[in-house]
């Protein structure tokens, strides 16, 4: 039995790319492209230093076209798209607000649009390049701790940007457990086994828990000054966002400027597979967006939200089991999902609101973001709106009346 259980979700583990140690996070993730690829590369772990210096747009210009035919595997065209990821967004974003760039040459825009092709995945940075194939032990044999941790490649903002990205990084990797729970919820929702989901359902709470204390670490690791200030504009993007209201040219793609979404943690799979395994409904707007965002993910992972989006419902099934024992462990799950956002909303506002209404009231603009997105988040979504909107959501979704059954009694 045990035996059987184990390869059901070892073939979850495959089917939706997911490692139950690291949940979406990016495995061991390549540091190194064939040498054809070296001047990628170059540009890549020299960007803060050519952002910086203003020399980045000139050495793109003289970029050759290259074919991204010689990537053969998963890892290298994660590894591509990565860098061609910081590259654009440095390329973009070099001059601050006052000049974004709004045509990539075809030497960038060419081979990163067919590198997306063959991914599955849109041609700008995602959450899923920044923060889950971001990352290499300075160690190879210790442990994944921050410590221990570094960023493959970085924009300007220091040991902030160092920090932004790799406690996201943890806090995805805190959420792994919580995945394989969900997955156990959902094999024992088949056969109606009431303890399998229990079970299952403490492993997403507990996991949620750990993400909120992980997530703490920011504090510790990020400057609300110079997030803002100067790292948050090279994760935006070109959709719904007044710098670029047409969007961004892909020269040698299309005739016509392109809208596409900068990175955001609305792009986190583990927080919407949560939603769809609580059956959290978001609507309107905000539903709308977060569809949206799936776009931005690994096809295989976002497949599994649309799974556990289309199971059993799980809240209708707590309701009608009359246990108090599955309703208690249900509550707990979804109010320790409203806690993580409620905790990400007030995080967002010390980052993003404070720091943007101190400008405005200074009335000398950093040379980054400046105002424009004080109240924007980078995926172009009104971001404390939407974040109060998912908070408020989530926290609809708890059953309020309690059964009087316990589970021992049923049995």
């Amino acid at each position: 039995m045990e035996t059987n259980y184990r390869e059901t979700l070892q073939a979850d583990f495959d089917a939706f790319d997911l490692s139950e140690e690291l949940g979406f996070i990016l495995e061991e993730p390549l540091t190194h492209l064939p040498d054809y690829y070296r001047v990628w590369l170059d540009l890549a772990n020299n960007l803060t230093h050519l952002i910086e210096s203003r020399k980045l747009r000139d050495r793109v210009h003289k970029m050759p076209v290259l074919s991204p035919h010689l990537l053969s595997n998963h890892r290298e065209l994660r590894l591509a798209h990565l860098a061609l990821g910081f590259i654009s967004m440095g390329y973009v974003w070099q001059e601050g607000q006052q000049a974004p760039g709004q045509i990539l040459p075809k030497a960038l825009a060419w081979p990163y649009w067919n590198i997306s092709r063959r991914l599955g995945l849109p041609p700008i940075l995602t959450y899923a390049d920044s923060v889950l194939a971001n990352w290499k032990l300075k160690d190879p044999t210790g442990d994944m701790e921050i410590g221990n941790m570094d960023l493959i490649f970085s924009f300007p903002g220091g040991e902030s940007c160092r920090g932004f990205f790799m406690v996201s990084l943890l806090v995805e990797m805190a959420a792994s457990s919580g995945i394989t729970g969900a997955l156990e919820v959902m094999h024992a929702m088949k056969v109606s086994d009431l303890i399998g989901i229990q079970k299952g359902l403490i492993k997403v709470t507990q996991s949620l828990k750990k993400m909120k204390e992980t997530f703490q670490l920011m504090h510790n690791h990020v400057e609300p000054a110079a997030f803002h200030g100067t790292l948050r504009i090279f994760l935006s993007g070109w959709r719904d966002n007044p710098m670029l209201p047409r969007g961004v040219l892909y020269e040698g793609v299309s005739n016509e400027p392109i809208s596409l979404s900068g990175g955001s943690a609305a792009q986190s799979s583990s927080i919407q597979c949560f939603d769809a395994l609580l059956c959290v409904q978001h609507e309107g707007e905000t539903g709308d967006f977060l569809t949206r965002m799936r776009d931005y993910m690994p096809p295989a992972h976002r497949q599994l939200i649309e799974t556990l989006s289309v199971c059993r419902s799980l809240r209708d099934f707590v309701i009608k089991s009359s246990s108090s024992d599955l309703y208690q462990a249900y509550n707990s799950c979804v109010s320790a999902l409203a806690d993580l956002r409620s905790y990400h909303l007030n995080t967002v506002a010390k980052y993003v609101i404070v720091p943007g209404n101190q400008v405005r009231s200074m009335g000398c603009p950093l040379r980054g973001v400046g105002s424009a997105l004080n109240t924007t988040g980078t995926g172009g979504s009104n971001v404390m709106v939407f974040l109060k909107s998912v908070r408020n959501t989530t926290q609809k979704a708890l059953i309020l009346e309690r059964p009087t059954t316990s589970r021992e009694t049923k049995m």
